[in-house]
């Protein structure tokens, strides 16, 4: 016999936890339609020069990379923005630009595996190409603040910094020769000990001084008019820091104007991100209430990305919803549902003698806009039952021998544990119009 098990950093997902997925999907996808984000697909399999030294250091060695049978060097994709990058500059002429884009797929790292994080995981992007305009920066945040708002959580931030402020405070520092690497251990701060990367950063040989003021500017906190003045200090008359600071001015005077209230979007120095390919406006948001998860929402703007590619432009901003991080911290949470199912009413199989009347009843209303599960077995009404509520159906119908001679059915609702008689007489449409009724009933209650 073969043991069933799977690879570390891979899993299964059960019913319960492939539908608040789907749910979570269906949402992205609404919310990035509504911003005029079009849907692409890439192949999950890319020439490995594709995807090499286009994140950092750390995603090529965490890439799942063989030869095909064609001897070709080929790579899993770790993201879904580096292959956006070489879809625009192989399709630019053909897609007009700007270009805005979502992509829900699966990527694949070989890292450690710890809370929230695993080797095979998807992600949700969003992305506008082919400008350089504030506006699609602001429009990053909107979204992603629209986006977290109608998954349905409240306590949530959303933390901006920009890739050019850390440089010109660098720069002053006498580090810009050695940014990326300084950015990356930045970038672990909240997820290792400010020890541990004062630790790092001196292997990097950068001196004690500039380690304390690294750390110092980090730590910063406060009304983002407070934090942006400090940080113009630290800057100095770096222009890029210059540039950075004023994009971050904008930025959050754009979210306010939109409706976005002031405690969800904070300016945080330590937002650095760990991908070289960042330049501009960064983001990352969270979990208030599991700050310690890491980060649920994540991105910004790559000026020259597509540039490895393409000689023509093509600037590009956007971010990526984790939805395997967010699914467990809302688990972690207790907020996902128990929901085994999709249906609406589980109809009961009672009487053989009614096969052809169930399944007419169940195809009006799948017809009239229901989702139906039919019992294939005439068990025991009491299992049908017991085994509908525990996959969650919302409601049961249950017409037996005696209903069917009296012309009534039952209808159940299974979380107020209560049943209702319809009085349809043999008539179908009278018994969907009921059900119909029932269900909106349910709904729509608190």
């Amino acid at each position: 016999m073969i043991e069933p098990r799977t690879l570390k950093g891979f899993r299964d997902h059960l019913p319960a936890q492939a539908l608040a997925r789907e749910q979570v999907l269906d949402t992205a996808r609404r919310v990035y339609r509504s911003y005029g984000f079009t849907p692409i697909d890439t192949p999950a399999l890319e020439y490995l020069e594709i995807l090499t030294g286009k994140g950092s250091e750390e995603t090529d060695k965490q890439l799942y990379r063989f030869q095909d049978h064609g001897g070709r060097d080929v790579g899993l994709r770790f993201d879904l923005t580096v292959p956006f990058a070489r879809f625009a500059a192989q399709h630019v002429h053909d897609l007009g630009l700007p270009f805005k884009r979502y992509h829900m797929a699966t990527v694949w790292r070989g890292e450690n595996t710890q809370r929230g994080r695993y080797r095979e995981f998807m992600q949700c992007d969003f992305d506008t190409i082919g400008t350089m305009s504030p506006v699609a920066d602001l429009e990053m945040v909107l979204v992603v603040h629209d986006l977290l708002a109608a998954i349905g959580l409240e306590r949530f931030t959303i933390r901006v910094n920009d890739r050019r402020v850390l440089a010109g405070i660098l720069e002053r520092l006498g580090l810009a020769d050695r940014s990326s690497g300084v950015l990356r251990s930045l970038d672990k701060l909240g997820k290792a000990t400010p020890e541990a990367v004062a630790a790092e950063l001196a292997g990097q040989g950068v001196t004690p001084e500039a380690v304390t003021s690294l750390l110092e500017m980090a730590r910063l906190a406060g009304p983002a008019a407070e934090v942006l003045a400090r940080l113009r200090s630290l800057a100095g008359d770096a222009v890029q820091g210059a540039e950075g600071i004023a994009a971050l001015e904008s930025l959050v005077a754009g979210a306010r104007a939109a409706g976005v209230p002031e405690e969800r979007l904070v300016v945080d120095p330590s937002i650095a991100r760990g991908l070289d390919y960042y330049t501009g406006i960064v983001l990352e948001s969270f979990l208030d209430e599991l700050p310690g998860l890491g980060s649920i929402c994540s991105g910004g703007r790559y000026d020259n990305l597509a540039g490895l590619y393409t000689k023509q432009p093509l600037p590009g901003v956007g971010a990526s919803l984790g939805i395997d991080r967010l699914l467990a911290g809302l688990e972690e949470l207790g907020r996902l549902s128990k929901v085994e199912t999709p249906a609406d009413v589980f109809l009961v199989h009672f009487d053989t003698a009614h096969l052809a009347d169930y399944l007419r009843i169940a195809s009006a209303l799948r017809a009239d806009g229901a989702a139906v599960e039919f019992f294939p077995e005439p068990k025991k009404v009491g299992q049908q039952l017991k085994l509908a509520a525990k996959r969650g159906f919302p409601t049961a119908l249950v017409i037996g021998s005696d209903e069917f001679a009296a012309g009534t059915a039952q209808f159940k609702d299974m979380a107020a544990q209560t049943s209702t008689t319809i009085d349809w007489h043999g008539d179908l449409p009278v018994l969907v119009d009921a059900v119909h009724s029932l269900l909106a009933g349910i709904r729509h209650s608190p």
